[in-house]
This record gives C-alpha cells, structure tokens and sequence, in this order.
C-alpha cells in the first residue's frame, strides 16, 4: 500500500500547507500544529506575507493598519519553532513552484490572510483539495464581500456580526465553490479592522479545523468503498 493509500485508510496523517499570516494565519497554524486535528495531519509547508514588498498589495489589505513587527512575524516564528522555514517571497514562481511541487508536496492547502492570488498550478496541485477562509455574511455566494479587505467593507456597510466562509480556491477573486458558513461573530459598532482579525481569528481557526476533519473523513470513506 503506498503512502497515499495509507492516508486515506487512516494511516499517514495528510500533508497540509499553510499560507497565513497576521492573527488568522497565527491562530489557523497553532490548531493544525497543536490542536485536536494534529495527530491526523502533517504541515509540510507555510507560506506568509512579507509586507515589505510590492507583491502583497499593502495598502489594500490589513498591513495598511497601524501594526508591529512582532504580528508582521507572528506565523514565520511560530513555523520556525516547529522546525518549518516560512517562505516570505512570490508564490507564482519557478523557486517556489519547486519547493512545493518536490518537497512539500501537499496534499491540502489552506489560506488565512495572505497577500497573493494563487494560479491553477497551485491550486489543482493538492488532491484534498485548496481552501480559503474569508470574512462576509450570509448573502449567498460569491459574497458581495470578496475582495482584499472584507472587514473594511462589512464595517463601512454598518455591519453588526461576520461570518466566515470556508471555500474553494479557484481561478477567480473569492469565487470557489462554497464548503460552508461559520456561526455569526458579533462585533461593537467601534470595533476596528484590527479588531475583528483579532476577535474572529480563534473561531476561524477552530471552524476550519472541523471542517478540515471532515473533508479528511469524506475521503478516507471515498477509499474504504473504491
């Protein structure tokens, strides 16, 4: 049986990379490292934004917020002292194309803040499938609430509560196929985009942990039957 066949049987853990970065990253990468899940998976890799540079459109995105250099480095340390260098530059190059393709060689990806779109190479790569969370509130889907900045958006509109999607990466902007809706997050009218990376992150990261043990459950009951 080989490595993959054991994974689906319930054998080897499933290979996960990571791409995150502020809070979501943090708290995304901490329950796949440490929670429940663990024991069931592998993170192989971890990419995360580096705002110094172009590439991550910072002044679209939440590094355009008063910020420190401590939550610019929160995901890279915390990969590094599970012994996973952070990659920090272009996702949409031959270097990393690489570095994921021969060794990561994931078999699910997820995305948690992260300042690069993703192309069909790296998206089609993992068979579990390539995941993003983002921010929007039940008004179907695609959300009126795609784009770089959901919570500037949501708190422009008057917003009381988020909900965070779970859904597939695709060729589009936040298009992907929907896989499911956390429950509402209420916020204070004062609230602050900072502030609701910081308040959501924790049950962004355990929604996607229950989902990510489903999606696992789905196919090892897919290899059970073949």
């Amino acid at each position: 049986m080989s490595a993959a066949d054991r994974g689906h049987a319930g054998g080897a853990p499933v290979r996960v990379a990571v791409f995150g970065s502020f809070y979501r990253g943090f708290h995304v990468l901490s329950e796949l490292l440490k929670g429940p899940l663990a024991p069931r998976i592998e993170v192989v890799g971890v990419a995360t934004d580096d705002p110094r540079v172009g590439f991550v459109s910072r002044e679209r995105r939440v590094w355009s917020y008063p910020h420190s250099a401590d939550e610019e480095a929160m995901v890279a340390r915390l990969a590094a002292a599970h012994g996973l260098p952070a990659y920090r530059g272009r996702v949409k190059s031959e270097e990393f194309y690489r570095l994921y393709e021969r060794e990561w060689r994931p078999e699910l990806c997820i995305a948690a803040t992260f300042g690069q779109q993703f192309d069909a190479r790296l998206h089609r790569f993992p068979r579990h499938g390539f995941y993003n969370l983002h921010p929007c509130v039940d008004d179907g889907w695609p959300s009126a609430y795609a784009g770089p900045n959901p919570f500037q958006a949501l708190l422009d509109d008057g917003a009381d509560h988020a909900v965070i999607a779970l859904h597939e990466v695709d060729d589009g902007f936040d298009t992907g196929r929907l896989v499911a809706l956390s429950d509402k997050i209420y916020f204070p009218p004062a609230a602050s985009v900072v502030d609701l990376h910081k308040s959501t992150s924790p049950l962004a990261a355990k929604f996607l942990a229950q989902q990510v043990a489903r999606l696992i459950d789905a196919a090892q009951a897919r290899h059970a039957a073949a």
